[in-house]
């Protein structure tokens, strides 16, 4: 606008003028004027030029502020995620470690048990005689120690009172048994499936379960085990080893077990140490 009212004023300098100069003082006067006009249309176009620069920068700017915001807020997320995950990660660290630990105590008991089955087993068979092991067999099935007695060396047929031939077998059973007093003592009795009529015994439910008693009874009253560790059981006819089609089953058939088992309220003081996670996920 001050460029415009000094060409303005030349203008008028100029006509007031006219009379009075050189038509060459004139024609200067009006190259000038030319010029003059020519450098304001080319400051206004750059003007209007830089103002549509600045608008653009402006704008420009105002996207990057929206992006950096945006960043920020992505990896404000990021960071509150990977500290969630980090955490989740620690405790599931911690389960697993704690899993770990369970099931080595398991396994660690597992082993001492089995090793203890070994030996007891190594002692019992060590102290019987050749002709004792025709009629007692010893074995170990899923970590319990199983002593097999024949009927015809333990009772009379059809009796449930020890013979005194069987009294020499428990005593070495009773020996081993009180050596071993971490372990449970389960006594079964088992017969074939002939019926047996008796004044005092109905069936072969009683007969072996009064086998059992029999045997319970020795090992506490004869040989000094201490009875909170024995349990009779009369399982009859229903617990076949062998065919009771032929003579050589039935006999196998008619047999007492002593069954020595780790106690279980060991296992179940294991059992009760399992990690929260470890036994809901299970």
């Amino acid at each position: 606008m001050k460029i415009n009212r000094i060409l303005l004023l030349v203008a008028g300098a100029s006509m007031m003028l006219g009379s009075c100069v050189s038509n060459k003082k004139y024609a200067e006067l009006r190259d000038n004027y030319i010029a003059a006009k020519t450098d304001l249309n080319e400051c206004n176009t750059t003007s209007r030029t830089l103002e549509v620069q600045l608008e653009n920068a402006q704008k420009s700017n105002d996207e990057l502020r929206a992006g950096l915001a945006s960043l920020k807020a992505t990896l404000d997320k990021s960071m509150e995620t990977t500290a969630q995950s980090g955490a989740n990660i620690s405790k599931l660290v911690d389960e697993i470690n704690a899993s770990n630990k369970y099931i080595k105590q398991l396994v660690d008991a597992k082993s001492k048990s089995d090793s203890l089955n070994i030996a007891l087993t190594n002692k019992l068979t060590r102290s019987l005689s050749t002709d004792e092991l025709k009629d007692v067999d010893v074995k170990v099935l899923k970590g319990v120690v199983y002593i097999s007695l024949a009927d015809n060396m333990l009772f009379k047929s059809g009796s449930y009172e020890i013979s005194d031939r069987a009294m020499e077998t428990l005593s070495k059973i009773a020996k081993i048994i009180k050596d071993y007093n971490d372990y449970d003592v389960l006594v079964e009795g088992n017969t074939d499936n002939v019926p047996i009529s008796r004044t005092n015994i109905r069936n072969n439910w009683d007969l072996s379960a009064l086998r059992a008693s029999s045997v319970v009874q020795c090992l506490q009253n004869d040989f000094g085990i201490n009875p909170s560790r024995l349990s009779a059981a009369g399982r009859g006819e229903y617990n076949p080893v062998a065919d009771n089609d032929t003579e050589t089953g039935r006999s196998r058939n008619r047999r007492t077990e002593i069954i020595i088992t780790p106690k279980l309220d060991q296992f179940l003081d294991l059992i009760d140490q399992a990690p929260e996670e470890a036994t809901t996920n299970q």
